[in-house]
C-alpha cells in the first residue's frame, strides 16, 4: 500500500501526545525549480490554495518551500483537516480510549485471528516492534502506532510538521484557523471499517516498515517535485486496491470537503487549505472535483503562485 498511512490524517493526536501520521519530504533542495504539491483555485471573488500536507518533518527539512509561505501570506484564513487551535488533549485521549482500545477484556491477538497474528508477530520481530505493548489496541490504531514509532526512529517529529508550523504562525499573525472535521469524525472513519480491512491495514503497516525509509524517500521525492503521475501510479493505485479503505479514507471525505470548499469559494476571503496529499490526486481528488464544478484549478509550478488574480476575477 506504499505507506498509505503516511497520508492519512490524524494530526490532532500529535497534540494529544499519542501519534501522528504524515507525508514527509526529503532534505531541502532547489524546490523553486520544480512544481509543488499545491493547487490554486479561482473562486467567484477569491482564491484558494490546496496544499498537500506534511505532518512530520526533521529540523533539516526547514525552511519550507517559498511557495507555501507565499500562499500562506496571500490567505486570509487557514483551513486544516482539524482546527489545531481547538484540540483538547484530554478529549483526544478520551476518544482514543473509547474508539481505539479493545473493550470487554479481549486482545489484539484474538481480534486478528491465529493466522494473521502469526504473520504480524513475524513481521514485528523483524523490525523490533513489541506487539505486546499494543495488546489492547484495535488493529487500525495499532497500525498507526507502528508507523508512528517507525517514523520516529528515522528522525521525524510532528512538532516540526507543516500543520504545527502554520498553526503557530497563524497564532502569531492572528490569522483565523478552521477545520474541516472534528476529532471524533477522524477516529470514526477508521473505527467504522470492517475488521478485515483493519487487519490488512496493520499487516501492511508492519510489512512496509521493513523498508519504510526507502519507500518514504521515493514518495517524498515525488511530493517535493509535485510529481502527480508518480504519486498516482504508486500511492493512489495501491490504496485503490483496498476498496473499503479508499472509499472511507479518501473518496467520501473528499466529497464532503468539496461541498464545504465550494461555499468558501463564493465569498471574498482567500484561503490556504492544508490536507493530506492523497486527497489532492486522481479522478476523485479535490482539485479534479472542484474543476468538474467549473472552477479554474492549476497546479502551482516552479514560478510559484499565479499573480493574475485581478485578470482572472
Amino acid at each position: 500500500m506504499r505507506s498509505v498511512l503516511s497520508f492519512i490524517p490524524a494530526t490532532f493526536l500529535c497534540r494529544a501526545g499519542i501519534l501522528c501520521v504524515a507525508l514527509m519530504f526529503s532534505a531541502p533542495g532547489a524546490i523553486a525549480q520544480h512544481a509543488v504539491t499545491m493547487w490554486q483555485v479561482t473562486g467567484e471573488s477569491n482564491r484558494m490554495f490546496l496544499l498537500g500536507s506534511v505532518h512530520l518533518l526533521r529540523a533539516k527539512d526547514h525552511p519550507l518551500p517559498e511557495a507555501i509561505h507565499a500562499a500562506y501570506d496571500e490567505a486570509d484564513v487557514l483551513i486544516m483537516e482539524m482546527d489545531m487551535d481547538d484540540v483538547d488533549p484530554i478529549e483526544a485521549q478520551s476518544l482514543i480510549t473509547e474508539l481505539g482500545l479493545i473493550q470487554d477484556g479481549d486482545t489484539l491477538s484474538n481480534v486478528m485471528g491465529p493466522g494473521a497474528w502469526r504473520e504480524a508477530e513475524d513481521l514485528a520481530s523483524r523490525i523490533d516492534i513489541p506487539l505486546a505493548m499494543l495488546a489492547s489496541s484495535k488493529p487500525w490504531l495499532a497500525a498507526i502506532l507502528v508507523e508512528q514509532l517507525m517514523l520516529t526512529r528515522i528522525g521525524f517529529d510532528p512538532a516540526l510538521g507543516i500543520e504545527s508550523h502554520l498553526a503557530a504562525k497563524a497564532a502569531e499573525d492572528n490569522k483565523d484557523i478552521h477545520g474541516l472535521e472534528t476529532i471524533r469524525q477522524q477516529l470514526e472513519f477508521l473505527d467504522n471499517m470492517s475488521l478485515d480491512s483493519q487487519r490488512a491495514l496493520l499487516l501492511q503497516s508492519l510489512e512496509e516498515s521493513l523498508d519504510l525509509e526507502e519507500i518514504m524517500d521515493d514518495l517524498i521525492h515525488a511530493w517535493r517535485h509535485g510529481d502527480v503521475d508518480f504519486m498516482e501510479a504508486n500511492m493512489l493505485k495501491d490504496i485503490q486496491n483496498h476498496e473499503e479503505l479508499y472509499k472511507t479514507i479518501v473518496v467520501d471525505r473528499n466529497l464532503d470537503w468539496v461541498e464545504q470548499l465550494t461555499k468558501l469559494l463564493q465569498d471574498k476571503q482567500d484561503y490556504l487549505v492544508v490536507v493530506g496529499a492523497l486527497h489532492l490526486i486522481g479522478d476523485q481528488g479535490v482539485p479534479t472535483l472542484l474543476e468538474q464544478r467549473g472552477y479554474s484549478v492549476v497546479q502551482v509550478g516552479a514560478d510559484g503562485i499565479r499573480q493574475d488574480r485581478q485578470e482572472s476575477l
